[in-house]
């Protein structure tokens, strides 16, 4: 892949652009098309539609300080959780198309959720309301970070080359996930991973969807990675319904079954509960833990969120070609703004912190180049508030070779790291390494930061440290320190 630039030498000036849609998010300016944006926005949508499935089993599935399961009641309600996700996502990937003209989709953040549900919402005292109330706290700190630029300010003070590992990193981490989320590497006896079961139904899907990728690439079809989840998901569908295979139970039963969901076909339209949305409390987390405690838990929330985003919109910018000659995708202010508002809008709608999702590099992948596409991935979104039997049709399987291909795409832009330049290869290693084998973007780049300083100090290089990349790197050594320093507080 060629070194991030807006346009590639071998391209000429496109053709004027031609309707109200075009114009507006300049398809055309930037080679593209509706199709193939509408295209790319239905990939990233089916790589991203997990999180419907995903985020109430994480979230629903906790009881808060007072005994209590999100929503009020003594029971999970996986519906009206998957409901609001849906909900929230869809408004803010749509928000992200028209205001920021970028292709990128935003949903309840993985590890976010966890560290809500099991950190935050679980403490003695706290209920989920207290806790969403946090998450509303943390996305008007990022915003204002913003408004006043210095998140912006922060971004644009990595070296390029480092912006670049970020954008490899991210492509191994995503890969890592497509392998096991379709069961194809699993946790291994005596080893961290391993090979899985390979004599599986679902396997099966995977394979075969991630060969048709392949084949389909190589052959350059135009919606190639469109084509081969909708195959992979036919597969699986006749696969379910012809042996019924199931889907893995959290037990540990049924161990060759579907991983998260079996793609069952239960109708088509189901009536939604967005009784979740509003029901957050702003202050009452103060009024139940101690206040250092809840400023180590916003703490905690802001710094993943506020250099996760980062390392996705590098990615994704990097991905469509989109990135200017610093690394820095179009209109990054504005993509930062709604970033920081869907933040607080997951916390307003009892669904977590919501976040820019790797998983639009596979809509990248596939073509996306404009605003466009978020709008298409935010449609369906929507849409699959109404239409959530026909979500869960995607299993893992069918979507996770979608996630590997594109870890291969973004993988070939390690060439354009100085490797023999000992200054910044070592911390674009330790970059590219820590985020899949941490399952953290954050981790990865906090190492790659602080690693950066450390060999500019060594060499007495002080000037050659931006004084945002200070500031940055002790903002990471405190993230680091974060377990240490609360059992020294005894928190």
């Amino acid at each position: 892949m060629s070194t991030p630039t807006s346009v590639r030498e071998d391209e000429q000036a496109p053709p004027p652009a031609s309707g109200a849609i075009d114009r507006f998010f300049k398809i055309t300016e930037r080679g593209s098309t509706i199709g193939t944006e509408i295209r790319g926005g239905l990939v990233t949508f089916f790589a991203m539609a997990y999180i419907i499935v995903l985020n109430p089993l994480i979230i629903g599935t906790v009881q808060d300080g007072t005994g209590q399961f999100l929503g009020g009641g003594d029971a999970p309600d996986f519906g009206k959780i998957a409901a609001a996700t849906a909900l929230v996502a869809g408004v803010m990937t749509i928000a992200m198309g028209v205001f920021a003209n970028f292709p990128l989709g935003l949903a309840a953040g993985l590890g976010l959720n966890a560290v809500v549900a099991y950190s935050i919402a679980s403490l003695p005292g706290v209920t989920w309301a207290d806790a969403m109330g946090l998450v509303v706290i943390e996305g008007l700190i990022i915003l204002l970070l913003v408004l006043t630029g210095f998140r912006e300010a922060v971004f644009r003070a990595v070296p390029v080359e480092l912006k670049t590992a970020i954008s490899v990193g991210i492509g191994l981490f995503i890969a890592l996930i497509g392998l096991v989320n379709a069961g194809f590497v699993t946790a291994g006896s005596g080893t961290l991973l391993a090979l899985g079961n390979l004599g599986t139904w679902p396997i099966l899907v995977f394979v075969v969807g991630l060969v048709l990728t392949i084949v389909l690439w190589v052959r350059k079809v135009k919606g190639a990675l469109l084509v081969a989840i909708l195959t992979a998901t036919a597969l699986a569908v006749v696969l379910e319904n012809t042996l019924h295979i199931g889907a893995k139970a959290p037990d540990g039963s049924n161990p060759n079954g579907f991983n998260l969901n079996a793609p069952t076909f239960d109708g088509v339209v189901q009536v939604p509960d967005f009784g979740l949305l509003g029901q957050f409390s702003l202050l009452g987390s103060f009024q139940n833990i101690a206040t250092v405690t809840v400023i180590l838990l916003v703490f905690s929330l802001l710094l993943a969120d506020f250099f996760d985003t980062m390392g996705t919109m590098v990615a994704v910018g990097a991905e469509a070609r989109l990135n200017d000659a610093e690394g820095v995708p179009p209109r990054s202010r504005a993509i930062l703004v709604v970033d920081s508002l869907a933040a607080a809008a997951g916390g307003a709608g009892s669904v977590s912190s919501n976040t820019s999702f790797v998983e639009s590099t596979t809509g990248a992948g596939e073509g996306a180049r404009t605003g466009l596409a978020s709008v298409v991935t935010g449609v369906a979104f929507l849409l699959a508030t109404f239409l959530s039997p026909l979500v869960a049709l995607v299993p893992y399987e069918a979507a996770a070779p979608a996630l590997v291909f594109v870890g291969f795409l973004m993988m070939t832009q390690i060439a354009g790291i100085s490797w023999k330049n000992v200054e910044i290869a070592i911390p674009a290693f330790l970059t590219i390494i820590v985020m899949p084998f941490t399952y953290s973007i954050a981790d990865g780049i906090g190492a790659g930061f602080l690693a950066f300083v450390v060999i500019k100090l060594a060499l007495g290089k002080i000037r050659a440290i931006h004084p945002l990349m200070w500031v940055a790197s002790a903002m990471f050594l405190v993230y680091f320190l974060l377990g240490p320093i609360r059992e020294a507080l005894g928190l």
